[in-house]
């Protein structure tokens, strides 16, 4: 049923939805890395241009010398290039901190990869293995970096420092729940010297980046964490920064539990009520989205879409309905892992969360989507990732992506671009205005390997540059985790 669904999506095209400003927009091919992890944009060259960074990697456990990478806005050119010894498959936290006035790369991956790389240039501005002196990380307890958070500067050099979370042994069977305990990190930005750590309070392993924010009556930062993965049980929490620098996270709120399976996508922050508090709202692996209070941490609501999803992306944010409560849009993967082949979608209203659009597009990814006014009607669409599959009269199996809008006024998806060869199985697209012509721009990341669904064998980067979609505004929901990068709704980068 779902690969007929894929197939006739090719029929949506709208001729003429976007124009391509063909002298502007550009492909950049990576023969040898692919990647899961998501565009981030900053003018590293001076030609008032957004560049790109992204993470990269060969298959797990191997080394590669494009760990993360920079391209030009421009062209699409290789700026620059840095190394690591495992997948870097974290999205950059941008920040100048060697003070050259360019901003540069904080990102995190597996084996313990956490590193600081000069945007100006590419040099290693520090590596946190180096800095701890880490000759086997697993056996001192450093695993995987998700994504850092900026904080409040907490060695006094003048810098906002990052929260980050370390978890999730790679080498642990999956139903075995004799794991390491995963942490919180407080590290320094300028010089990845560690500050203080604090580990899970159930003593259960972490795979969930952080979320961050002020809250508003307070000037301790409230965190938002999570523990359990695809197999095993957890819990989700609500802390404070202070108990992390306190060294101790056992003050933190439970706020909802699993016992059989836990929390990996980030969480993001967002006033659904209007009482000034952003609420918390966050998938469970086990297929619920959930929301609760911002002031008090009580249940809003919760949505599961079919009796059997998992859910291991995040949230995208923006205003679907025609209320002023900011909505939510989510993909839910259909099985149980590790059997999950089929994705379904819905947009759930932010107002109690009953389910206002429902589909199933695409064969399995974790990229979640971004959100813009494409049409200019005052309400938003989405704009997604979808991979799918076709089989051949030998039943060979040959994999596509393409872009895809939905526009939840009239309930119509439609194509974006052209088909690709290959999947993008958990980069999102970046839009925005990259070079201030007032026009939207896309960055789109996927791999070039039709035969086989999740390669590290091959990836493209490209710029789709329209003369045709204006930007008026900033785009509050422009990337991963948000414009800003960091998971709440209503800030702008």
């Amino acid at each position: 049923m779902y690969a007929a669904l894929l197939y006739i999506i090719t029929v949506w095209v709208q001729f003429g939805l976007l124009e391509s400003n063909a002298s502007r927009s550009w492909t950049a091919t990576l023969p040898t890395v692919g990647t899961f992890s998501s565009p981030r944009v900053a003018d590293l060259n001076g030609d008032s241009i957004g560049d790109i960074i992204m993470g990269a990697g060969r298959a797990e456990f191997l080394p590669s010398d494009t760990a993360l990478f920079a391209l030009d806005g421009a062209t699409g050119k290789l700026l620059w290039r840095a190394s690591a010894s495992d997948q870097i498959f974290g999205s950059a936290s941008l920040k100048d901190i060697d003070k050259d006035g360019v901003k540069d790369a904080i990102i995190g991956g597996r084996s313990a990869e956490l590193f600081a790389i000069s945007g100006a240039s590419g040099k290693e501005i520090w590596r946190f293995s180096k800095v701890q002196r880490l000759q086997s990380p697993a056996k001192a307890g450093w695993f995987n970096f998700y994504n850092p958070q900026f904080i409040p500067d907490q060695d006094q050099d003048g810098l906002e420092d990052i929260l980050v979370s370390n978890g999730g042994d790679v080498m642990a069977e999956p139903f075995d729940p004799a794991r390491p305990a995963g942490r919180l990190a407080i590290i320094s930005s300028s010089t990845g010297k560690l500050i203080a750590q604090a580990s899970m309070p159930d003593g259960k392993e972490t795979y969930m980046s952080v979320t961050v924010s002020p809250n508003p009556k307070e000037e301790d930062w409230e965190i938002v964490f999570g523990t359990g993965g695809e197999t095993i049980g957890g819990n989700l929490y609500v802390g404070k920064l202070s108990q992390v620098l306190a060294q101790d996270l056992s003050g933190a709120a439970i706020i909802h539990s699993s016992p059989n399976k836990g929390y990996i996508a980030p969480a993001v922050r967002v006033d659904l009520n209007g009482d000034g508090y952003l609420e918390v709202v966050a998938n469970s692996v086990n297929g619920q989205l959930l929301a609760f209070d911002g002031k008090n941490f009580e249940p809003l609501w919760q949505t599961k879409l079919l009796a059997q999803t998992e859910c291991y992306s995040s949230i995208a944010i923006g205003r679907f309905t025609k209320d002023d409560t900011p909505d939510l849009f989510i993909s839910h993967a259909i099985g149980v892992w590790p059997n999950l082949n089929w994705n379904v979608q819905a947009m759930v209203d932010g107002k109690d969360g009953s389910i206002a659009f429902l589909d199933s597009l695409g064969y399995y990814q974790i990229a979640t989507p971004v959100v813009l006014d494409w049409n200019g009607d005052g309400y938003d669409e989405v704009l997604m990732s979808v991979n799918f599959m076709e089989v051949n009269d030998l039943y060979q199996k040959n994999f596509f992506n393409l872009l895809a809008l939905i526009d939840f006024q009239d309930g119509g998806v439609k194509q974006v671009g052209e088909i690709a060869q290959g999947t993008n199985k958990s980069s999102t697209p970046w839009v925005g205005d990259l070079d201030r012509d007032g026009f939207l721009d896309i960055i789109y990341s996927h791999g070039t390997n039709p035969n086989r669904a999740n390669t590290f064998d091959g990836m493209q980067v490209k710029r789709i540059a329209s003369s045709n979609i204006p930007i008026k505004k900033p785009l509050r929901w422009g990337s991963y985790q948000g414009s800003a990068y960091n998971g709440v709704f209503g800030h702008t980068p």
